[in-house]
């Protein structure tokens, strides 16, 4: 199977509030609004969230924002992308899968890519790594947009 753009469905609300019960949080109406503007952008920074909340008359702090996000981060609801410019991105998807990171225009798509991510998780479970025990696979595939597609 070769690479896809994104399939997996974006995690809805009354996923999201299991999620919450699963982890003995409270589904507040700052997290309940936070997770619905997440379902729209998907990958965002805690600027980008405040924005949309802004738009739909939601009045929040950046810094409240980004405290929900990276809780929800923590309990592995969320996952976590770093940018090349050190700014720091959550994803509403938090179960595996491939990202490809556009560079230039700080964005991340989601690949579907079930052969590779096999192959890597197989060659690493046969490596040995002194001193360490491989918990996870991450795999970022980084980017530039060519010139006949400026936005991945």
């Amino acid at each position: 199977m070769s690479a896809s753009a994104h399939t997996r469905p974006v995690p809805g609300m009354e996923e999201f509030r299991q999620q919450l019960r699963k982890h003995k949080l409270k589904a507040t109406r700052q997290r309940l609004a936070v997770h619905d503007a997440m379902m729209g952008l998907v990958h965002a920074s805690a600027d980008m969230v405040k924005d949309e909340l802004e738009k739909k008359g939601v009045h929040v702090t950046v810094s409240s924002v980004y405290n929900i996000l990276s809780q929800l981060a923590d309990f592995h609801i969320y996952g976590r992308r770093m940018s090349a410019t050190n700014k720091m991105y959550f994803d509403v998807i938090s179960s595996r899968h491939i990202h490809m990171y556009d560079r230039e225009n700080h964005t991340w798509r989601d690949l579907e890519d079930e052969d590779l991510a096999t192959l890597v998780t197989t060659h690493l479970k046969r490596r040995k790594f002194k001193g360490f025990s491989v918990e996870d696979i991450d795999i970022q595939l980084i980017a530039r947009p060519t010139k006949r597609n400026k936005s991945i």
